[in-house]
């Protein structure tokens, strides 16, 4: 299965570091949550991963060659990065939007063939997007959209997925929905690392749990090991009850602390 990995991650703006990571990765098999308090890096570090931030210090590697001197269409084949409330740039069907994410697989001005178009329906399907396919993605609500994003993604069919918040628009039964299905795409090998803000689903979803804060790696590990009352004292400021269920370890912010 694949693996990305940063090593000794460096990015600097404003003549400060605003990310100093020695290792932050995803392999294939496993739903990671990367989460922090708001202006920890979170997004500054997936965009890296994703090749899409330059580096001033460090590498990022997939399978252990450097994601930049990857062939872009293998690297977009490979790795996909879906953004926090992206857009479409024109007024296209829901269905044509979702074929976009099949391009890596095709040659210059080829068309789809029966097996682009039958992973299309098969990620709009997964997203539960189907009764959306002929809508034009302007009319989409904001929820709406952040599902078409997903699939267009999942249409690709890539070895790692980079989702920048991708429940935070969802409404409770969507939010579960999606996280299933990230959760069942991961135990079919894919890899995938996404931004959090919700601690319970976190950590009822995730296999592992990066930590964030002041763009550096505070804690990684298993949802159990890391969401502790001490950490997310530390990390977040909070207190919070917990308890488990099925065998689930679940926390629930409950207070700001003074």
């Amino acid at each position: 299965m694949s693996h990305l990995t940063g090593h000794q991650v460096r990015i600097a703006a404003h003549g400060r570091d605003i990310i100093n990571v020695a290792q932050a990765s995803v392999c294939g098999g496993e739903l990671v949550g990367l989460i922090g308090p708001n202006g920890a890096g979170k997004t500054t570090l997936l965009r890296a991963m994703a090749h899409l931030t330059p580096l001033q210090g460090g590498s990022m590697a997939l399978d252990g060659v450097a994601m930049g001197s990857l062939d872009p269409r293998e690297r977009a084949r490979r790795v996909a990065y879906v953004e926090q409330s992206g857009a479409a740039a024109w007024p296209v069907s829901v269905a044509d939007l979702v074929g976009l994410g099949r391009l890596p697989h095709l040659k210059a001005l080829a068309k789809q063939g029966s097996g682009d178009r039958d992973a299309v329906a098969a990620a709009l399907a997964a997203t539960g997007c189907q009764h959306l396919a002929g809508r034009s993605v302007d009319t989409l609500s904001s929820g709406e959209r952040s599902r078409v994003l997903l699939a267009r993604a999942v249409a690709g069919k890539p070895e790692i997925l980079l989702l920048d918040e991708p429940v935070a628009a969802l409404d409770p039964a969507q939010q579960l929905a999606i996280l299933t299905l990230l959760r069942d795409l991961a135990g079919q090998g894919l890899g995938i690392l996404a931004v959090l803000h919700d601690l319970p689903l976190a950590a009822r979803f995730c296999h592992r749990l990066i930590l964030l804060k002041n763009g550096q790696v505070l804690a990684d590990g298993s949802p159990q090991i890391v969401l502790q009352d001490q950490m997310l004292a530390e990390l977040f400021g909070i207190e919070v009850e917990s308890g488990e269920r099925d065998g689930q370890r679940w926390v629930l912010p409950w207070r700001a602390l003074p």
